[in-house]
């Protein structure tokens, strides 16, 4: 009979809720806002408290029943605060979108006016004083392309993928500088019928030779460098920085000496580790496959770079600083080799130079490189008369410009098989002063593209020679 009672006393729709009860939907629809950024602990809070307050009644106590409830029956309190957390979460979730929004505005806005700055240095030409004593747009395009490998590759000293962020920057500028490349063009004769059957010759553009030719090949050894480095992303060889003894790698620090001593001028080079009983076989597979791959991309750039280096045309001052003789340049022992009637052997010479660093084969390269060019011009002056004089002087003279030309031409042999046996040698200075005085915007940007390639590669194959260098170490010791 209490039971009863107690039962029509609640289900009365005059009943009100308790004070406590009240209070607490009061509480928490007010304090909506301030939760609204609640972790998973306020979850936790929030139900503790619920279980709390259910016993903390006495009416609670007699409100169960075995009977199904009425749809009027007022909201419990567990109810009505599960109700304030699904409202607080859903405005937590809200806030999220709001702010996820607002960051990625804030990273574009940022990126625009990181744009709107290099925009503006490559139309002031790096001059940012705007007196027009800035340089020209080949060169600034040249370096901007130098500058932004050195801002992504610059720090990446490893076998890994790039970051996304990496990746994405270099995507994305080198797409705004090479877009330049779309609008350098030629015009080319192509037939046209008409309706009537008549036929027309009209020109069209396309992009320049060069750039027809050249660029998507760069572009796809961009990617196919990109891809070598991806496929690094699960690796059974780590790094160490020198000088550090993490757990890691101590297991090889015997091998870090080995390496380091290879690698002595560049000390800032992390050094590879590989595990005590060497990598495995798949994996040492997979690192020869890359470095072939790289080594053939590295070959396919330098070609690229060579053959647009020898299309710019020669700086006057580069001209006017020649010796008057090769023979000054490159010193009689040189010169008399070269000389010889026959049996010239570029490799045999350079042998026998027995040059000790690379700092000596690029001098040598240098004069080997000017005297090329003077013999060449003294050929061309005993030409440049009228054509009586040039029979006669060839009739009397042949010996000398014959002698000219073949030195010439074996000074060229030499400097190819030095750049052969040094393939990371640095730029000659003709070849810097190319690019210094080059006024092509198009040859500029397939040169600069070509070089950073080039250099990438060189140092992906390097990168890969160290780990299976170690690798090898590894293996030798514990046979």
């Amino acid at each position: 009979m209490d039971n009863s009672s107690n039962f029509d006393e609640i289900s009365e729709p005059s009943y009100q809720p308790s004070p406590s009860s009240l209070d607490q939907n009061d509480q928490s629809t007010v304090e909506t806002p301030v939760y609204s950024t609640m972790s998973g602990d306020s979850f936790m809070f929030g139900r503790t408290y619920s279980e709390t307050s259910a016993f903390s009644d006495p009416i609670d106590d007699n409100s169960y029943s075995s009977e199904p409830s009425p749809s009027h029956w007022p909201v419990t309190k567990s109810g009505a605060q599960n109700q304030a957390m699904f409202g607080r979460l859903e405005m937590k979730q809200q806030k999220q979108v709001v702010d996820d929004k607002l960051d990625d505005q804030e990273s574009v806005d940022l990126e625009l006016e990181t744009m709107k700055e290099r925009f503006s240095k490559l139309l002031l030409g790096e001059d940012m004083s705007g007196s027009g004593k800035g340089v020209c747009t080949a060169v600034t395009i040249s370096n901007a392309i130098t500058n932004l490998y050195a801002t992504v590759f610059g720090q990446n000293l490893r076998l890994e993928p790039l970051k996304p962020e990496k990746k994405s920057m270099w995507k994305r500028e080198m797409d705004c500088l090479l877009s330049v490349c779309d609008y350098i063009v030629e015009f080319i004769p192509k037939s046209q019928n008409l309706r009537d059957g008549t036929a027309l010759e009209v020109m069209e553009s396309r992009p320049r030779s060069d750039i027809y030719i050249n660029l998507p090949a760069l572009t796809k050894l961009d990617a196919m460098l990109i891809e070598v480095l991806d496929s690094f992303q699960d690796r059974e060889f780590w790094y160490a920085e020198q000088g550090s003894m993490s757990s890691n790698s101590t297991r090889s620090g015997s091998f870090r000496r080995v390496v380091i001593q290879r690698k002595e001028e560049k000390w800032w080079v992390p050094v590879p580790c590989v595990p005590h009983d060497g990598l495995s076989e798949k994996s040492r597979k997979h690192l020869r496959h890359k470095r072939d791959c790289a080594y053939q991309i590295h070959k396919a750039a330098m070609a690229i770079n060579s053959s647009i280096l020898t299309e710019m045309e020669i700086p006057h001052s580069y001209m006017a600083s020649l010796p008057k003789s090769g023979r000054a340049s490159l010193g009689d022992t040189i010169y008399r080799y070269l000389c010889t009637a026959d049996g010239f052997s570029p490799d045999h010479l350079l042998d026998c130079l027995n040059l000790a660093s690379e700092h000596e084969a690029l001098e040598l390269a240098d004069r080997v490189e000017a005297s090329m060019y003077t013999w060449r011009r003294k050929a061309c002056l005993s030409h440049s008369k009228s054509s009586w004089d040039m029979v006669k002087d060839l009739m009397s003279d042949i010996d000398r410009t014959d002698k000219n030309h073949v030195l010439a031409e074996r000074a060229e042999t030499l400097l190819f098989c030095l750049k052969q046996r040094y393939p990371e040698l640095s730029q000659t200075s003709l070849d810097t002063c190319k690019i210094q005085y080059n006024r092509d915007v198009g040859q500029a940007t397939l040169e600069s593209y070509s070089r950073v390639l080039e250099g990438l590669a060189f140092n992906i194959v390097a990168w890969i020679e160290d780990v299976l260098f170690v690798d090898n170490s590894v293996r030798t010791q514990d046979q």
